[in-house]
């Protein structure tokens, strides 16, 4: 599927004057949720998107700041307001049940999601969860150096004026050595990323790096807890999330031992080896109790 295409078939949904783009394959009030990570958005399920459509309904938004959603200078950006706006997302919809497929930044999301769902504040229900490559531990997150400036006092400054071709380098760092994007995907990537002037809040959505950290206690004990069907898939080749995750991962949450390790993949799975991802998915989905 093209970017274009991609763009023209997605729908929008109003939250506060903001407008909220999302791909809803069909009306259910049970879905496979794929949240998206930083920097990018909903559009790097692309690749696995035609085969998870035909099995069940797939819902994938882009969030507030990142891909064709509006990207406000005025506005939080704290993973509990892009949370917010998701729960609105899923009641206009009238969803009552997900099934989470989640990468980097989208792991974030899940673990606020998990942790409402113990306050018992959520209106739907979470009925698996499968992890790509993200930090969940403050500890053992390793960002590359474009985070490191965003994140910084001149964060603003460094987002505003970031080369294009500086992106793309960054980017591309972090795949894989055998699985590169090409030059026309990184291409989509800037795209994305610069449409609606996105450079001018990118330093704004880095701010979760800091909240990982500062929630902590909040975040990391659901998952401890959390009892739903559980996968991990990891690409060890992953500077950010890597290797160093999974076994930090087996360390603080040692009741969950369904890890798939990718060796020479890095941190976009589903993008560099979708048949890998599509075959492990299916795989734990029919072991699901519940399907969607």
């Amino acid at each position: 599927m093209y970017l274009e295409s991609w763009q023209k078939s997605g729908e929008y949904f109003d939250h506060n004057g903001l407008k909220i783009f999302y791909h809803l394959t069909r009306p259910s009030d049970e879905v496979l949720l794929c949240l998206h990570g930083f920097p990018t958005s909903s559009f790097d399920y692309h690749k696995v998107w035609d085969a998870l459509t035909a099995k069940f309904p797939v819902l994938a938004f882009d969030m507030v700041g990142y891909g064709f959603s509006a990207k406000p200078h005025e506005f939080g950006y704290t993973t509990f307001d892009q949370v917010d706006v998701l729960e609105e997302l899923l009641k206009h919809l009238k969803i009552k049940r997900v099934h989470i497929l989640a990468h980097d930044y989208g792991n974030t999301i899940t673990q606020e999601l998990l942790a409402r769902a113990e306050e018992k504040r959520s209106d739907f229900e979470i009925g698996s969860i499968c992890f790509l490559n993200g930090a969940l531990f403050p500890e053992t997150h390793r960002p590359i150096l474009a985070q490191k400036l965003l994140i910084s006092p001149a964060g603003a400054l460094f987002g505003s004026f970031i080369p294009d071709r500086a992106f793309k380098r960054g980017l591309a760092s972090i795949f894989g050595p055998g699985t590169k994007p090409t030059e026309p995907e990184l291409d989509d990537f800037v795209r994305v990323f610069n449409f609606n002037y996105g450079k001018r809040v990118a330093h704004k959505l880095i701010r979760y790096m800091t909240e990982r950290a500062r929630y902590r206690v909040r975040w990391v004990p659901p998952l401890q807890r959390m009892t739903q069907p559980f996968r991990f898939i990891n690409g060890l080749a992953d500077p950010v999330s890597g290797r160093h995750l999974v076994e930090r991962f087996r360390e603080v949450v040692p009741n969950q031992t369904d890890i798939v390790e990718l060796e020479d993949i890095g941190h976009f799975p589903h993008f560099e080896v979708p048949e890998i991802v599509l075959e492990k998915y299916f795989e734990f989905y029919s072991n699901l109790p519940e399907k969607p």
